[in-house]
C-alpha cells in the first residue's frame, strides 16, 4: 500500500491509499483533474471517496467526484449543500461502513461545521490507519494503530506573535484546528507500539514550522515522521518491511 498526497493544507486536501488493485480517496478538496492524474486517469480504480466535512479545502470537488462515478461517503451534514446524486452514501458520524476492501469506522471531531468526523481505516495491506484532521482535539484514543495521518495546523507562539491584534481570526483557528502541542498530547495518549508512519497534514502556510514540527514528533515518538507535501508518496504497509 502507498499513501499519495494529492494536496495538503488550506489550499486543498486530498489523499490516496492505493495498492495495485484499488484505491481509497480521502477528501476531495482539490480540482477533479488532480485526482484523476493521481490514478493515471484510471478512475474506476477508486473504490470510493470519504470526506470529513463540507469546507471547500476538503470537499471542493465532491459533486465532480460523484459525477465521475465514484461513490462518496460522508455524513448527512457534510452532504447538505452537495447536489443530489445516486453516488451519495450517507454514513453516521459515529459508525462503521465498508468501501471496497477498506473497512472504515467514523467518529466525531470538533470543528465549526455540521457533522464533522475522522476515520479509522482498516485494510489488510496498511493495517489500522487513523485519519484525523480539522479538530480542536480528539476525545478518543485508539489501539492497534499501524499508520497515523494527523493534523498539526499551527504553533500557538507563532499565532500569538502574528495574530495578536486579530482576535477573531486567532480565535477561529484556536476553535477549529489542532495545534502542534495538542497533536503531541494526542500521540502521547495512544499506544504507538506498532505504528510505522506518522504523517503530519494540513500545516498552516504562515502559522507553522515544518522542520520543528517533524522534529518534535520524532523526538516524542521515535517513529518515522513525514510532513505531507503535494505529490509525496510513502510506503504505507501494516509492517515496516
Amino acid at each position: 500500500m502507498k499513501l499519495k498526497v494529492i494536496g495538503s493544507g488550506s489550499k486543498g486536501n486530498a489523499y490516496l491509499l492505493e495498492n495495485e488493485q484499488e484505491a481509497l480517496l480521502i477528501e476531495c478538496g482539490v480540482n477533479i483533474s488532480e485526482i484523476k492524474k493521481a490514478v493515471n486517469f484510471n478512475v474506476s480504480k477508486i473504490a470510493g471517496c470519504i470526506v470529513t466535512h463540507e469546507h471547500g479545502d476538503h470537499a471542493k470537488s465532491i459533486n465532480e467526484v460523484m459525477k465521475a462515478g465514484i461513490n462518496t461517503y460522508a455524513t448527512k451534514g457534510t452532504f447538505a449543500k452537495a447536489a443530489k446524486n445516486h453516488r451519495m452514501k450517507i454514513v453516521p458520524q459515529k459508525g462503521q461502513f465498508q468501501v471496497g476492501n477498506f473497512k472504515v469506522i467514523s467518529f466525531p471531531t470538533i470543528h465549526d461545521v455540521a457533522e464533522p468526523c475522522g476515520f479509522l481505516i482498516n485494510h489488510k495491506d496498511c493495517g489500522n490507519t487513523l485519519f484525523l484532521t480539522d479538530t480542536v482535539y480528539c476525545p478518543f484514543t485508539f489501539t492497534g494503530l499501524n499508520n497515523i495521518i494527523v493534523e498539526a495546523n499551527y504553533d500557538q507562539e507563532i499565532i500569538d506573535e502574528k495574530l495578536g491584534g486579530m482576535k477573531f481570526l486567532r480565535d477561529r483557528i484556536y476553535n477549529s484546528h489542532m495545534s502542534i502541542d495538542t497533536c503531541l498530547d494526542f500521540l502521547k495518549a495512544n499506544d504507538l507500539t506498532a505504528v510505522n508512519n506518522i504523517v503530519l497534514i494540513h500545516l498552516s502556510d504562515s502559522n507553522s514550522h515544518e522542520l520543528n514540527f517533524a522534529d518534535h514528533v520524532n523526538k516524542l515518538t521515535g517513529k518515522s515522521v513525514h510532513v505531507a507535501t503535494n505529490g509525496m508518496q510513502i510506503g504505507f504497509n501494516k509492517t515496516p518491511f
